[in-house]
């Protein structure tokens, strides 16, 4: 089962971002490494959200996640969801 994590960011995100990078992406490669997170990404131009793809039975993965993330804990994620992602194709 999948679910994706998808923030909503503040404007300057990009910028505000920096001095939190690290230890952002520090999470996201232990994530990748247990086999919990898929994919990991922003989207738009400029930024306006990024999303976040874990294979994992259910939410608490991705909401422990988002809890500790330290772009939530300085406000540069405005708001954060999780839902579940029903693949319908899937490559090879």
């Amino acid at each position: 089962m999948y679910q994706l994590l998808i923030y909503d960011v503040v404007e300057d995100y990009v910028e505000r971002r920096v001095p939190l990078r690290e230890a952002h992406l520090a999470r996201v490669r232990q994530a990748h490494e247990r086999g919990e997170m898929l994919l990991a990404g922003s989207f738009g131009e400029p930024v306006e959200g990024a999303l976040l793809l874990f294979r994992c039975p259910d939410a608490s993965i991705p909401e422990a996640f988002a809890r500790e993330d330290p772009y939530v804990k300085a406000g540069i994620v405005t708001a954060w969801r999780v839902r579940q992602w029903n693949e319908v194709l899937t490559q090879g």
